[in-house]
Order: structure tokens, then C-alpha cells, then sequence
């Protein structure tokens, strides 16, 4: 009898902790997906940046050429 229990006892903990590794592992997959979206999103405006600087710096010269 005790041997019984301490069977179903073990096999409903080891069902736990794989629920909770499958759930850490979801969790750390969205995270990664999130970084990688973040990362993508950081180079996008840098390159946005990178444009105005460049619209900028002609704006500039075309004002100083106009003005002369």
C-alpha cells in the first residue's frame, strides 16, 4: 500500500515538473522572439536616423549654396 502511494505521489510530482519546464521553456522562446523583434526594431531606426542626418547635412549645403 505505501509503495502504491509513494508511486502515484511520485509520478504526480514528475507530472509537475514537467508542466513547469514546458512552460519555462515557452517562456523563454517569446523572449527570445521579443529581443529579436527589438533588435530589428533598433536597427530600423537607426537607419531612420542615419536618413534625417543625411537629409539634414543636404538641406544645410543647399542653404549655404543658396545664400551665397
Amino acid at each position: 500500500m505505501k509503495t502504491g502511494l509513494g508511486l502515484i505521489l511520485l509520478v504526480a510530482m514528475a507530472g509537475c515538473g514537467v508542466e513547469t519546464v514546458g512552460t519555462a521553456a515557452t517562456a523563454a522562446a517569446m523572449k527570445k522572439q521579443a529581443l529579436e523583434q527589438g533588435r530589428g526594431n533598433a536597427d530600423k531606426v537607426e537607419q531612420q536616423v542615419q536618413a534625417l542626418n543625411q537629409l539634414t547635412a543636404q538641406r544645410a549645403a543647399q542653404a549655404e549654396q543658396a545664400g551665397k
